[in-house]
């Protein structure tokens, strides 16, 4: 078993179309000419590339290449951008996958309600499995300091590979539980998704389903007294239901996890005592399906001076994610622009070539300092929306670079003067 790789592997993340052919027929099928194909084309290390049918329609030996959709190539020792040398080729490690299409499911439970037995159906949590489509490219679109990402993803290879060597947890602990806490709109839930996909891609010889469970811990605390503990406790027996199964590997979400574990030495005598059930029943859970070695817990926290010591004791490794520094601002910017211009909004121009947009989109880098993530995103629409678009449905018009800077600018200055309105 080698969840873990040397720190100069390679790894080819191959996404592949859908068919009907087992993905192990297609994996013996496909390596070959994968590598070949490497050895050929230039592909830029960190984006996901879409393998176009000219590349197999001139050259007969590829043409099994006819399956795949797009390849994503990842390596700890490169740096976003670069391309691969001869050398690194002796280093690839293959990962074929072909991502679900079926949609998430959401699972309900009755709790009762007065005494005529009418029962309300409570939304517990979320289930997908994965890869899913609905998580493609999530990973590589995420932008934070280098190195977060990697980080995350060898704690949890590490955790897994722990746990399928049956490591005595009276000798070395490993809960495998990981705490991403920071201010809101910093991307914590979507990185633990990510991170969740990236698992199931990278650990599909070791499990062959993986499935990804989020808690909706807010409606778990029923408005009917003493029935929160009992949720918690369904819940659970609900997912032990999937992690008996050795063949599945279940990512538990619990997002926002200071709702279900809030500190109850912080609790006063008036808080009700459903609250401290469900702290209780939480750890509880977490402790007996700890005992499974194909579980991982991927919690979030907005306040994490508010969760309960004993669940921040059980936590393998505890990382902030801040607000995103200017460097990755920029990145983030450059990686929306570079989207509008794809689909066809803005006219095709580089941004770093001309000293205008440079200059531009410093500016913009400059004033968005202490913006989360979340809402530098919404910028891009704002700006098309309320400086650019007119009255007309003009599908084929398309916005030159500098305007459209200019008009992310000038939404940057409503925003920052909205929050000061706001605040007042």
């Amino acid at each position: 078993m080698n969840l873990l790789s040397a720190k100069y592997s390679v790894h080819v993340e191959i996404c592949l179309k859908p068919n009907q052919n087992r993905l192990e027929t297609l994996e013996e099928l496909l390596d070959a000419p994968m590598r070949e194909y490497l050895s050929m084309v230039k592909v830029p290390l960190g984006e996901s590339v879409k393998v176009e049918g000219s590349t197999f329609e001139s050259n007969s030996g590829l043409k099994e290449l006819q399956f795949v959709e797009s390849i994503l190539i990842e390596c700890e020792a490169k740096h976003i951008g670069e391309f691969l040398n001869d050398a690194d080729l002796r280093h690839l490690i293959l990962h074929f996958y072909c991502p679900h299409r079926r949609v998430m499911e959401l699972e309900t439970f009755d709790v009762e309600s007065g005494d005529a037995g009418d029962g309300d159906a409570v939304p517990a949590s979320s289930h997908w499995l994965l890869p899913s489509n609905s998580f493609l490219h999530l990973w590589e679109n995420l932008i934070y300091e280098d190195g977060l990402k990697e980080k995350l993803l060898k704690f949890a290879l590490s955790a897994l590979i722990f746990s399928q060597h049956s490591v005595n947890p009276h000798i070395i602990s490993c809960n495998r539980l990981l705490l991403l806490h920071g201010p809101p709109g910093t991307g914590k839930t979507s990185l633990c998704k990510a991170l969740a996909q990236k698992l199931a891609i990278r650990v599909r010889r070791t499990f062959r389903h993986t499935h990804l469970i989020e808690i909706n811990s807010h409606s778990l605390f029923s408005k009917w007294f003493s029935e929160s503990g009992k949720l918690v406790m369904r819940l659970f027996a609900k997912i032990r239901e999937i992690v008996i199964d050795p063949n599945n590997l279940v990512c538990v979400l619990i997002d926002e996890v200071e709702s279900l574990a809030y500190a109850r030495d912080c609790m006063s005598g008036q808080e009700p005592k459903d609250a401290m059930r469900v702290v209780n029943a939480l750890l509880t859970q977490l402790d007996a399906i700890k005992e499974h070695p194909n579980v991982l817990i991927l919690a979030t926290s907005n306040l994490a001076e508010t969760i309960d010591l004993a669940f921040l004791d059980r936590a393998d490794i505890k990382q902030y994610i801040g607000l995103p520094s200017a460097a990755a601002v920029k990145r983030i910017y450059v990686t929306m622009l570079t989207e509008m211009m794809r689909i066809g909004i803005i006219n095709e121009q580089s941004l770093t070539e001309d000293e205008r947009h440079e200059g531009l989109l410093s500016a913009l880098a400059e004033r968005s300092n202490g913006l989360s993530g979340r809402t530098l995103r919404k910028l891009p629409f704002l700006a098309h929306a309320v400086h650019t678009a007119s009255s007309d449905y003009d599908l084929d018009g398309k916005i030159r670079l500098s305007d459209f800077l200019d008009a992310m600018l000038a939404a940057l200055e409503q925003h920052h003067c909205d929050q000061k309105l706001m605040k007042n």
